[in-house]
């Protein structure tokens, strides 16, 4: 098996000791690596005593998404599977994504279809990856994309080192995106492909207005990190227009504009053909919005 399978978290020992031997029972028999995030409740401990087979890294300290990187550079195969704690591949999906991505070398990114709940509703996120108006390259399976959702989702390990992987500022929330950019940018292919299946159970929790906060500030410093200053501008307008009247909202703007300095020292443009892409994307958002005032 050419894959394994990273899993990240932080104090969620009990669920981690169900889920994680859904990846030792796959029939792929996939590596599979947990990245402990500094957790506080004994995590890696219980996991290296009740599940031998998987292999357990321990972080001094928080690294919020980009503890995923650890885990890329643990693995030694080419492919590497991202869940959630609460997610997990269908039997043979694995499989399948692994020859897709050797049939496809320039595929660094394959998200599946993402199944929530016990009464496994698609995940709206795929919905719209489903409905992407993006050309897809010669021989490119699935719909192309420009981002992803990391709790089910294979890529190709030195595709994603080779532009940074995750960045630790942004802690956990919309990571993927800057991630997906990056590698459009580097002129590698993501797509979306239905007939590989994950699932996502997240336990019942009430909203919480830190990541609304951190959803904030990370929209805001994508599109300050990689668009032209004409489009970043206007997408900030925007985005200010549609985020939610919150205290977290303007908590997570005031957290953006401290970020500035950093912001401005990492600022890196994507070239043409990727804001080609983000235009094609907002303007299907746009009929997407109209269509549904219309009806």
């Amino acid at each position: 098996m050419a894959v394994t399978v990273v899993v990240a978290s932080r104090n969620r020992r009990e669920l981690l000791l169900r889920t994680l031997p859904r990846h030792l029972a796959l029939p792929e028999r996939p590596a599979v690596v947990l990245v402990d995030n500094a957790s506080t409740d004994g995590t890696a401990e219980a996991v290296r005593e009740a599940l031998p087979g998987v292999r357990v890294i321990s972080l001094d300290r928080n690294q919020g998404a980009a503890a995923r990187n650890a885990g890329l550079r643990e693995a030694r195969t080419p492919y590497v599977a991202f869940c959630d704690d609460d997610s997990w591949f269908a039997p043979g999906a694995l499989g399948r994504a692994e020859a897709l991505l050797d049939a496809t070398p320039r595929l660094a990114v394959l998200n599946a279809r993402i199944l929530v709940g016990e009464e496994e509703r698609l995940d709206p996120t795929c919905e719209e990856m489903a409905r992407s108006p993006l050309p897809a390259a010669p021989g490119q399976p699935g719909h192309p994309l420009l981002s992803f959702v990391a709790c089910g989702v294979v890529v190709r390990r030195d595709a994603v080192l080779e532009v940074g992987g995750f960045e630790e500022r942004f802690a956990v929330g919309g990571e993927e995106e800057l991630v997906g950019w990056d590698l459009a940018a580097a002129g590698w292919q993501l797509s979306y492909v239905p007939d590989v299946v994950a699932h996502h159970h997240p336990p019942r929790q009430p909203p919480r207005s830190e990541r609304l906060e951190i959803g904030v500030r990370n929209t805001l410093w994508t599109t300050w990190l990689r668009r032209p200053a004409g489009p970043a501008a206007r997408r900030t307008v925007r985005d200010l227009r549609r985020f939610p009247a919150h205290p977290a909202t303007a908590r997570g703007i005031a957290r953006a504009v401290a970020g500035i300095p950093w912001v401005l020292r990492e600022r890196r443009v994507s070239p043409p053909h990727v804001e080609q892409m983000r235009r094609l994307l907002e303007d299907q958002q746009v009929r997407s919005v109209s269509r549904r005032y219309v009806a």
